[in-house]
């Protein structure tokens, strides 16, 4: 069974959260301020957390940066769930390695299935072989892409861009993620040259291309 703690200072969301989390067969903790839930990574690591931003003591963007810096807790997959939707708080959430973000007032229903998505990525990111959608197979070894068999010619820094995207597909990624992940001197390389290159693949995967999807104001993520 799977275990998501729920960092959220509101008992009236975190019990929603909970009791419908428990409907669907996890297994949930519910936490009210961010140091309590930290304290607790000490003794055994979540299969996800529900992290709001606004908590009492250590805010949430802290206890997402504190997360991501540790070597040991760093897997563990973050959904932010928030009152803060600007498109500056939702970058800065994502460019600290939150996996997903939800915004207040919100779906309890869209809440569950982005758990279970991020889950599934989680899942799939740990099998071995290409990654395979309908008609696209992305080779990681052999960095070979192919669109209902046939071979697309794409260079190193495209092929690099098709796989962090489809590698985690639904993940929301910045334009700067992009960058740091693909390009070793990002200083040199512009968010434009980003969307150039995610033009480019677009035009060559053809049919697939509908695959990268634009998130506006933030970047982009892979959604078959």
């Amino acid at each position: 069974m799977k275990r998501i703690c729920i960092v959220e200072d509101e008992p009236d969301i975190a019990n929603l959260v909970a009791r419908n989390l428990r409907k669907e067969q996890f297994e949930v903790s519910v936490f009210h301020d961010g140091e309590s839930f930290l304290r607790t990574l000490d003794d055994e690591l979540p299969d996800l957390a529900i992290l709001d931003l606004m908590l009492p003591g250590i805010d949430g963007l802290d206890v997402c940066r504190e997360m991501k810096a540790d070597e040991r807790t760093r897997p563990v997959p973050i959904i932010i769930l928030t009152a803060k939707g600007t498109e500056l708080d939702i970058v800065l959430g994502l460019e600290l390695g939150a996996d997903d973000y939800v915004t207040k007032p919100f779906s309890i229903r869209e809440l569950i299935a982005r758990v279970k998505a991020v889950l599934r990525r989680v899942e799939q990111s740990q099998q071995e072989g290409p990654l395979v959608f309908d008609g696209l197979s992305v080779d990681l070894e052999s960095f070979k892409a192919r669109v209902d068999g046939s071979p697309v010619d794409l260079t190193y820094a495209e092929f690099r861009t098709l796989s962090l995207l489809a590698s985690k597909p639904g993940r929301v990624f910045t334009r700067s993620q992009i960058i740091n992940a693909i390009w070793d001197d990002y200083r040199v390389v512009t968010s434009k040259t980003v969307d150039v290159h995610i033009a480019h693949i677009r035009k060559k995967l053809g049919r697939c291309g509908d695959f990268i999807k634009t998130v506006r104001g933030v970047g982009y993520k892979f959604e078959t």
